[in-house]
C-alpha cells in the first residue's frame, strides 16, 4: 500500500510537471507568448530607468518572467513573502500617485489589449488555457508594484499557509463565543 501511495504522487507530480511544459510551450511558440513577455519587458526597463517610476518597471520585469513561462509561475505580492508591507505614509503617499498615474496611462491601454489576447485565445480550443492564465494575471498588469514572480510551488505553500491562518483564526473565534 505505501509503495503504490509513492508512485501515484511521483506519477502526479511528472504529469503535473509534463502538462506544465506543454502549456509553456503552447503559449510561446503558437500564441508567440515571448513577444509579449519581451515587449513587457522593455516597458519595465524604460520604467526603471527613468527612476521615478521604477517601483513599476521593477514590477513589470518580475510581470514579463511570468509572461516567459505563465505555467510554471505565478504572481505574489512581496509582502505575502516577506510579512508587512512598509507602514511610511510618504512612501505610500508616492505609490498611490505613481499606481494613478501608470493605472490611466498604461495599465488600462495594456489591460485591453491583453483582454483582446484573451478573446483571440479563447476563440481557439488549444488557447483556453493560456487565456486563463492570462485572465488570471490581469492584476498584477494593472498593479504592478510590489509583485513578484515565484515557482508556481512557492505560490501553492503560501496559499496553504494563507489558509491555515484563516483556519486558526476561525478556530480562535469559535472558542471565543462558546
Amino acid at each position: 500500500p505505501e509503495c503504490t501511495i509513492l508512485v501515484l504522487v511521483i506519477y502526479y507530480f511528472l504529469l503535473d510537471s509534463l502538462m506544465r511544459t506543454l502549456g509553456n510551450i503552447i503559449w510561446n511558440f503558437p500564441f508567440l507568448g515571448f513577444v509579449t513577455a519581451a515587449i513587457v519587458f522593455l516597458i519595465g526597463l524604460l520604467f526603471v530607468v527613468t527612476i521615478i517610476a521604477a517601483p513599476i518597471g521593477l514590477g513589470l520585469i518580475q510581470y514579463s518572467k511570468f509572461l516567459l513561462l505563465p505555467f510554471s509561475y505565478d504572481m505574489v505580492s512581496k509582502s505575502e513573502l516577506e510579512g508587512e508591507a512598509d507602514k511610511n505614509i510618504l512612501w505610500q503617499t508616492y505609490g498611490l500617485i505613481l499606481k494613478s498615474v501608470y493605472i490611466i496611462f498604461l495599465g488600462i491601454p495594456m489591460a485591453i489589449v491583453t483582454l483582446i489576447q484573451i478573446i483571440g485565445c479563447f476563440c481557439s480550443v488549444i488557447g483556453i488555457p493560456v487565456a486563463i492564465v492570462m485572465a488570471k494575471s490581469l492584476g498584477t498588469l494593472l498593479q504592478p508594484v510590489g509583485k513578484v514572480c515565484v515557482d508556481h510551488s512557492v505560490a501553492q505553500a503560501l496559499l496553504v499557509e494563507q489558509g491555515r491562518n484563516q483556519l486558526q483564526s476561525m478556530n480562535n473565534l469559535s472558542l471565543i463565543h462558546i
